[in-house]
């Protein structure tokens, strides 16, 4: 079973292949489950004309942020701008194009793509800019938006736990947008807090099985930002 280790050593090995102009997913929401690690290797390759799927763009200097600084996003598919004023700036200089999708939505969007669903019809968003351009049809008295799915090249994704095979459990709220963007990825990397040996994770407790990831790496030194700090007076 030796050929299903999907372990790496390091940062390089685990982004072998990423180059410009690739099309990524990046899990996480706010600052909440994002591959710290694997954003940073990027950033360190410096990378350009990257089109980013991601709820958010983390915030200035920390998360997708550090990014922005170096203009490595072309294209930013996302449903919230929220912490970070360059990814404001940005957006309304037109220096990055911004494809703005509902929450809701842009989760579907990820799911279909790695399900092999090619579009799907939705209400929400019809009769607003998010309907600008797309196939609209009236089915059973509602109106629907065809929203096509999305996949990505890479898929960069943080997990809590995961074996040597790929089979990965993710820490609760952490669990966001990672599951879907795994399943969606022609390469998905998993950076992880521990790895164990095979038949040590509870199979009926797996989150993500291995047939979806391609490698693995410990993380080390996660910061965790906290967002937003608030304490009682």
């Amino acid at each position: 079973m030796s050929g299903f280790n999907k372990v790496v050593n390091s940062y390089e090995e685990a982004l072998e292949g990423f180059k410009d102009d690739m099309t990524v997913m990046v899990g996480g929401f706010g600052l909440c489950g994002i591959p710290e690690g694997l954003i940073e290797q990027v950033y360190n390759m410096g990378c350009k004309g990257l089109t980013a799927i991601s709820n958010n763009a983390g915030v200035d200097g920390f998360g997708l942020g550090k990014w922005l600084e170096k203009r490595q996003i072309s294209t930013m598919i996302g449903s919230y701008v929220g912490e970070n004023e360059l990814f404001e700036k940005l957006l309304l200089s037109g220096e990055m194009e911004v494809i703005l999708t509902p929450q809701g939505t842009l989760a579907e969007k990820i799911r279909a793509g790695g399900a092999g669903i090619p579009a799907f019809f939705t209400a929400t968003g019809f009769g607003t800019k998010v309907a600008e351009g797309k196939e609209t049809r009236n089915i059973d008295g509602r109106d629907y938006v065809l929203e096509p799915s999305l996949t990505a090249d890479f898929a960069l994704i943080k997990a809590w736990k995961a074996d040597t095979m790929g089979n990965l459990i993710f820490n609760k709220t952490a669990m966001n947008f990672n599951p879907m963007m795994a399943t969606a990825g022609k390469i998905t990397v998993a950076e992880v807090e521990e790895i164990v040996e095979p038949g040590e994770l509870d199979p009926n407790f797996i989150h993500t099985p291995g047939i979806y990831v391609q490698r693995v790496i410990k993380g080390e030194n996660f910061e965790k930002r906290i967002e937003q700090r608030t304490i009682k007076s």
